[in-house]
């Protein structure tokens, strides 16, 4: 059992395996790198050594750390830029668009050889997609593709406020359509003061997913050691 503390309440999340997570989210902007970053930061205080991946980055132009850097902290991994995300674009789009726009096609073969050398790496794998599940990482291979090939249980970010239980119940039924085992759903930035709905959404969610729904207060992002 991999226990949780922290910040992630008083409850657990156990993996099926003994290899990682799949972390995704309900869409962009639902704080999917911060949760993946502290699902490894989590396995790493309980003793395992993680790899971290993410098949795509985008938004690159922007300003801020890149989420392959965040992951990297996070886990105090030694992997580089490329074992950590194969694909890197400078625009904030959509991986297949990114891609194209770069005058190229991702190539999932190339994903899944990465994901692999990064699994034998270490005892955990956390893997983070790229927006949600149905986002094309190339033409006929989805997010959602990429999570089955890899085999991992499945972590959902999502936000706390109105318009959560659509989207997250959304993902939950897309992951389920294709046999994902899900294992939590992950709200946050979870406020000291939770609003009546944002209370109502959570436990909305344990019952409708009937996964466990665990909150992420927010965090300083620049010291990893204070997350769990």
């Amino acid at each position: 059992m991999v226990e949780v503390v922290g910040g992630w309440g008083s409850g657990y999340f156990e993996p099926v395996s003994s290899n990682g997570y799949f972390v995704t989210g309900t869409g962009t902007g639902v704080g999917k790198t911060v949760a993946a970053a502290v699902t490894a930061r989590v396995l790493m205080s309980l003793g395992y050594s993680v790899s971290v991946f993410k098949p795509v980055v985008t938004g690159l132009d922007e300003p801020g750390e890149p989420d392959h850097v965040l992951l990297r902290r996070a886990a105090e991994s030694d992997q580089t830029d490329d074992e950590i995300a194969p694909y890197r674009y400078g625009p904030p789009a959509s991986p297949h668009l990114a891609a194209a726009q770069a005058g190229e096609e991702i190539d999932p073969n190339r994903l899944l050889r990465g994901a692999a050398e990064a699994a034998g790496r270490a005892e955990m794998l956390v893997c983070e997609g790229v927006g949600g599940l149905m986002v094309p990482l190339s033409p006929g291979y989805l997010v959602r593709d990429f999570a089955q090939d890899l085999n991992l249980p499945v972590l959902i970010a999502a936000l706390p406020g109105l318009g959560t239980i659509n989207h997250t119940m959304l993902t939950v039924e897309a992951a389920r359509a294709k046999s994902l085992l899900i294992r939590g759903i992950m709200l946050g930035p979870w406020p000291d003061e939770p609003s009546a709905v944002e209370i109502s959404n959570r436990d909305t969610l344990e019952k409708m997913a009937g996964v466990e729904v665990q909150t992420l207060p927010p965090m300083n992002l620049s010291d990893p050691a204070t997350w769990a």
